[in-house]
């Protein structure tokens, strides 16, 4: 009925923004938040036997799954609004060796653990290629955050990681492609259906490349002439839905068009005055209702009791995502002739999961990944998703710990009698 539709997205939008604005008091990202304000809601309605509306309902409700779905497509194209072609290819060549090593070892290290944690199956392969790519994303917003707070984000340091984070999420939607592709061929591809995938993924963001260099100059000389704003905003989800569909063609996720249409959305090809009206209202937009309802529609899903069943892969998790960027990231950094604790500042920097991971996350628990089994696989989704949570909890208040200025002792003078 249309009367359980709004209840269950009502219902879900209220807990995100509660417990949003609650971790936005604890500075705290609002994504943690509002996840955690799902993982209440399922407990809430679990302790009541279901009240006005029960949790294997919500759950299923199509309404909030396609608001989920959505706020997945809106916080990809905000992403990519929010990045610009020209800074990422100005990066210096540490910020890209920081990104590329920062990927590489976590994600070695976590396909390494889950071919140790999961038991032969013909999945096995697939589960731990998904397990490195949760391990190799960064969050950019919560270091972001705690840099601004303390005035080093124009810090060397600082400058590092922003950059590498901004990297790293491109390239972890790169492999968010790969992943999609592996995932419908059904399994680890060999030699040659690999190099047939990355044709098809390299195929894709050279046309998106070239279409997002030329169309949205002529879309905007267009729409100049009729001088009606809204057909701006028009335009932009347009070529997201094409690229989306293109994508789709291509064996990707369709969130790489929405990102891809983003990117080249920069006020250099569109205006300044279109970008920034654009930008608040898709931002507003996603932050306000659709961004909120994915990530607390997450938080439904995890299952507590594997923190009972499985807490020595949980714990592993945890400590290979802190420890892998600390490593693959943290290093390059000290190599680069920055200090030890600036090196660890950049690694521990890049160890906060966020809206790429969830993505992937969610992804493959549509593609059927997560289900009955061995007690790993069974609680794998949530397993992730709380090493998610537990490293975007940790990064900023590690930071503010190396981060907080040394107190220097103060000297009094002795006194002579």
């Amino acid at each position: 009925m249309m009367i359980d539709q709004i209840w269950g997205v009502l219902l879900v939008l209220f807990a995100a923004r509660l417990f949003g604005a609650i971790a936005e008091r604890l500075h705290q990202t609002p994504s943690a938040g509002e996840i955690f304000g799902g993982v209440v809601l399922a407990l809430f309605i679990v302790a009541f036997d279901g009240g006005p509306l029960p949790l294997g309902q919500l759950t299923d409700l199509p309404a909030l799954q396609h608001v989920a779905e959505m706020g997945i497509f809106f916080i990809i194209l905000v992403a990519g609004l929010e990045l610009k072609p020209r800074e990422i290819a100005a990066q210096s060549a540490g910020a890209f060796i920081v990104a590329l090593c920062g990927v590489i070892v976590p994600f070695a290290m976590g396909v390494a653990a889950a071919w140790y944690l999961l038991p032969a199956s013909a999945d096995r392969g697939l589960l731990s290629l998904l397990i490195g790519v949760s391990m190799s994303v960064t969050a950019i917003a919560a270091t972001a955050k705690v840099f601004a707070d303390f005035g080093l984000l124009r810090s060397r340091a600082g400058e590092l990681v922003i950059a590498a984070a901004v990297i790293d999420d491109v390239i972890g939607l790169v492999l968010l492609a790969l992943l999609t592709a592996v995932i419908q061929s059904g399994g680890v591809p060999g030699l040659w259906d690999l190099l047939w995938l990355l044709g098809k993924v390299g195929a894709f963001f050279a046309i998106t490349v070239v279409l997002g260099v030329h169309v949205y100059p002529r879309v905007r000389r267009g729409l100049d002439a009729v001088r009606i704003a809204t057909l701006e905003l028009s335009a932009l989800i347009a070529v997201a839905l094409a690229y989306a569909v293109l994508a789709h063609y291509l064996g990707m996720h369709a969130v790489l068009g929405a990102f891809m249409a983003g990117l080249f959305f920069e006020p250099a090809r569109v205006g300044a005055k279109a970008y920034n009206e654009i930008r608040l209202i898709l931002t507003a937009i996603t932050s306000g209702l659709l961004g909120p309802v994915f990530f607390a529609s997450i938080g439904l899903h995890i299952d507590f009791t594997a923190v009972s069943v499985i807490p020595g892969t949980i714990a592993l998790l945890i400590v290979i995502a802190i420890v892998g960027k600390l490593l693959g990231a943290g290093l390059p950094a000290l190599a680069l002739g920055l200090s030890r604790r600036e090196a660890a500042v950049v690694g521990l920097g890049m160890s906060a999961r966020g809206e790429i991971e969830l993505i992937v996350l969610s992804v493959a628990f549509q593609a059927g990944l997560f289900g009955d089994g061995d007690p790993v696989r069974q609680h794998l989704f949530s397993a992730l998703i709380l090493m998610a949570v537990v490293t975007t909890l940790f990064t900023p208040i590690s930071l503010r710990l190396l981060l907080r200025p040394k107190r220097r002792a103060t000297r009094h003078p002795r006194h002579h009698r």
